[in-house]
């Protein structure tokens, strides 16, 4: 029985192993597995948590702070009784001491240093958003070109295929006595052309699977994807103008929502520079009790007291309130307030920077996805006319009517012709895509 359910368990590993290997990584897992075990993402995940502590800190600004201290002395020496003659005597002392104190007014520079810590919170957030948006984008891009690489190694084949067909057909030719030898060697060549581009073309592929299997940090042997059928995309683009997308993006991008929290943090740091215009309000408690113990009493009429009573009897406490009004600091103020100030104008400023770069790069992504889409629309009317011409020249071969060199012109134009819709095809997809990004759309190409 033991045998049985060591094989069973045997087999349940190799089978699960095998699976994993055989896995076929789809676009959302792809992105998902991504933000997940990216390591700049974690990084990032840690810095907001860290800023999360920031807002701990200043929360705690609030509250009063509160700290006990003891001390123990021992000491042995000469010592006057009551008489006035010195003897040696042993003694021990010690105390115990409870303090407390807080902030009662600041010129509320810990409410607003904690509303900065907060804002913190959001730029870090703001921060791993982007993070996550450029690598999603990432992820994206590779899985376009190994699809692009697929596409291009699937045409390679079938040419591969036509050609070695066309050797069998231009051999049947020559032995008829149709065709020249020369056609035959000719055919012959095309064929060893034709399996080096398939070779190349191999060897691009395993380039973009690497590159993803990279960008996932994820070991490249065995890695693959799940074919996605990206269809024929549509000629017309989905939005009517590049404005259309910036002012969407506006509303979603996380630089811009950063660069917002940055002005609004440069108002906080004006509120607290000038905090130290008004005076500050603290109070403080004490408490204190201490114990003292001669061994060798000197006073015969005198016993130590205990340790209890010592402790009763000399209990004291006591508070105080402190308040400390600025007159002049050498301008000092002055200057961390006028600071602040400009450092607003350089937050409201870099504000305006982020939002022109962002128009800038979505109206070059709309000018780039217009001209894709036209490429795309060119390609595909001359595949058909390539398609047909070859259509035409095949038979004409076949017939004898055209030489081989003239028949492997046409067929070249038609190879071109259909690597340039591929191309233009995927090019055309990402860069919509890539609107779709700014507009704030879900990253997908089902």
């Amino acid at each position: 029985m033991k045998v049985i359910f060591s094989t069973l368990i045997t087999l349940f590993v190799v089978a699960t192993a095998l699976a994993q290997n055989n896995k076929k990584w789809t676009l959302k897992e792809c992105i998902d597995y991504a933000l997940e075990h990216n390591i700049s993402i974690r990084q990032n995940e840690k810095l907001v948590e860290s800023s999360e502590q920031d807002v701990i800190s200043a929360k705690g600004n609030f509250l009063p702070s509160l700290g006990a201290s003891t001390n123990a002395n021992f000491s042995a020496g000469l010592s006057a009784n009551q008489e006035g003659i010195l003897k040696n005597t042993n003694n021990f002392s010690s105390s115990f001491n409870l303090s407390s104190g807080g902030t009662i007014f600041n010129g509320y520079r810990n409410l607003n240093i904690y509303k900065q810590a907060q804002l913190g919170v959001e730029s870090s957030k703001m921060d791993l958003q982007k993070i996550e948006d450029d690598i999603s984008l990432f992820v994206v891009n590779a899985y376009l070109n190994i699809l692009f690489a697929k596409e291009n190694l699937a045409v390679a084949q079938t040419q591969l295929e036509i050609s070695r067909k066309q050797v069998e057909v231009t051999q049947a030719q020559v032995e008829a006595g149709v065709k020249p030898r020369g056609d035959l060697l000719n055919a012959e060549s095309v064929v060893a052309a034709d399996a080096q581009n398939v070779v190349t073309q191999e060897n691009a592929l395993d380039l973009a699977l690497l590159s993803l299997a990279q960008l996932l940090q994820l070991p490249s042997e065995n890695f693959d994807i799940a074919i996605i059928d990206v269809g024929t995309p549509s000629g017309l683009m989905l939005y009517d103008n590049s404005n259309i997308v910036y002012e969407k993006a506006l509303e979603n991008r996380a630089e811009i929502a950063k660069a917002k929290l940055m002005v609004d943090n440069a108002d906080l740091n004006i509120k607290i520079a000038k905090g130290a215009y008004l005076p500050t309000l603290s109070y403080s408690l004490g408490a204190s009790t201490s114990y003292f113990h001669q061994f060798n009493n000197l006073f015969t009429n005198q016993v130590n007291a205990s340790f209890a009573d010592q402790f009763s009897d000399r209990f004291q406490y006591g508070g105080g309130v402190s308040l400390s009004i600025p007159i002049f600091n050498r301008n000092q103020t002055k200057a961390n307030v006028n600071k602040s100030i400009i450092n607003k104008s350089l937050s409201e400023l870099d504000l305006e920077n982020q939002k022109l770069q962002l128009k800038e790069t979505i109206e070059r992504a709309y000018l780039d996805a217009k001209a894709a889409s036209k490429s795309y629309e060119v390609a595909k009317i001359s595949l058909d006319a390539q398609k047909e011409a070859f259509k035409n020249a095949e038979e004409s071969y076949n017939l004898g009517a055209m030489t081989s060199f003239e028949f492997d012109e046409v067929r070249s134009r038609l190879v071109n012709a259909e690597s340039t819709l591929i191309r233009a095809k995927f090019d055309y997809v990402f860069k919509i895509k890539v609107l779709e990004f700014y507009y704030g759309e879900e990253l997908a190409l089902e």
